[in-house]
Protein backbone atom coordinates (compact mmCIF):
# COMPACT_ATOMS: atom_id res chain seq x y z
CA UNK A 1 0.00 0.00 0.00
CA UNK A 2 1.80 3.48 -0.92
CA UNK A 3 2.52 5.73 2.06
CA UNK A 4 0.45 8.45 1.38
CA UNK A 5 -2.72 6.12 1.69
CA UNK A 6 -1.44 4.33 4.82
CA UNK A 7 -0.75 8.33 5.71
CA UNK A 8 -4.33 8.88 5.15
CA UNK A 9 -5.90 5.94 6.56
CA UNK A 10 -4.23 6.25 10.48
CA UNK A 11 -5.08 10.25 10.68
CA UNK A 12 -8.87 9.50 9.26
CA UNK A 13 -9.02 7.00 12.47
CA UNK A 14 -7.22 9.28 14.58
CA UNK A 15 -10.06 11.89 13.06
CA UNK A 16 -12.73 9.66 13.82
CA UNK A 17 -11.17 9.03 17.23
CA UNK A 18 -11.27 12.91 18.51
CA UNK A 19 -14.81 12.86 16.70
CA UNK A 20 -15.91 10.03 19.81
CA UNK A 21 -14.44 11.92 22.07
CA UNK A 22 -15.92 14.88 21.30
CA UNK A 23 -19.27 13.29 21.26
CA UNK A 24 -19.19 11.67 24.70
CA UNK A 25 -17.35 14.91 26.09
CA UNK A 26 -20.76 16.81 24.90
CA UNK A 27 -23.25 14.09 26.11
CA UNK A 28 -21.30 13.82 29.72
CA UNK A 29 -21.23 17.37 29.64
CA UNK A 30 -24.78 17.93 28.66
CA UNK A 31 -24.05 20.48 26.44
CA UNK A 32 -27.47 22.70 25.39
CA UNK A 33 -29.40 19.66 27.09
CA UNK A 34 -28.02 17.08 24.45
CA UNK A 35 -28.36 13.94 27.09
CA UNK A 36 -31.55 14.21 26.84
CA UNK A 37 -32.20 14.57 23.41
CA UNK A 38 -30.64 12.17 22.53
CA UNK A 39 -30.97 9.79 25.31
CA UNK A 40 -34.33 10.87 25.95
CA UNK A 41 -36.12 9.79 22.13
CA UNK A 42 -36.55 6.26 20.16
CA UNK A 43 -34.24 7.95 17.59
CA UNK A 44 -31.37 9.13 19.87
CA UNK A 45 -29.12 6.27 18.43
CA UNK A 46 -29.44 7.93 14.89
CA UNK A 47 -28.84 11.41 15.70
CA UNK A 48 -25.37 10.41 17.83
CA UNK A 49 -24.29 8.86 14.80
CA UNK A 50 -24.79 11.42 12.92
CA UNK A 51 -23.27 13.84 14.72
CA UNK A 52 -20.25 11.48 15.20
CA UNK A 53 -19.94 10.92 10.98
CA UNK A 54 -19.95 14.73 10.41
CA UNK A 55 -17.60 15.52 13.40
CA UNK A 56 -15.77 12.51 11.87
CA UNK A 57 -15.43 13.81 8.45
CA UNK A 58 -14.36 17.44 9.94
CA UNK A 59 -12.08 16.05 12.16
CA UNK A 60 -10.78 13.59 9.93
CA UNK A 61 -10.01 15.97 7.10
CA UNK A 62 -8.39 18.72 9.60
CA UNK A 63 -5.89 15.68 10.93
CA UNK A 64 -5.30 14.75 7.51
CA UNK A 65 -4.48 18.17 6.21
CA UNK A 66 -2.06 18.92 9.73
CA UNK A 67 -0.27 15.83 8.97
CA UNK A 68 0.52 16.93 5.14
CA UNK A 69 1.22 20.65 5.60
CA UNK A 70 3.61 18.99 8.71
CA UNK A 71 5.46 17.21 5.96
CA UNK A 72 7.15 20.24 4.07
CA UNK A 73 10.86 20.66 3.83
CA UNK A 74 12.41 23.39 5.20
CA UNK A 75 13.28 25.78 2.54
CA UNK A 76 16.96 27.35 3.56
CA UNK A 77 17.81 29.51 0.36
CA UNK A 78 17.30 32.74 -0.37
CA UNK A 79 14.09 34.75 -0.01
CA UNK A 80 12.98 37.50 -1.72
CA UNK A 81 14.39 39.66 -4.17
CA UNK A 82 17.45 41.06 -4.73
CA UNK A 83 16.54 44.30 -5.37
CA UNK A 84 16.45 46.59 -2.19
CA UNK A 85 13.84 49.22 -1.91
CA UNK A 86 14.27 52.51 -3.67
CA UNK A 87 12.99 55.60 -1.56
CA UNK A 88 12.50 58.96 -2.71
CA UNK A 89 12.31 61.87 -0.86
CA UNK A 90 9.35 63.90 -3.48
CA UNK A 91 5.99 63.64 -2.35
CA UNK A 92 3.83 61.66 -4.78
CA UNK A 93 1.02 64.32 -6.36
CA UNK A 94 -2.80 63.83 -4.83
CA UNK A 95 -5.40 65.20 -7.07
CA UNK A 96 -8.12 66.72 -5.23
CA UNK A 97 -11.90 66.85 -6.57
CA UNK A 98 -13.89 69.91 -4.86
CA UNK A 99 -18.11 68.92 -5.01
Amino acid sequence: MPKLIKLYIKHVMIGFAISALFLAAMIWLDIANLRHLLLGTPSGWLAAFMIFMFQGSIFAGVQFGIAVMGMAEKDDGPKGGAKAPVATREPAPVRLTHK
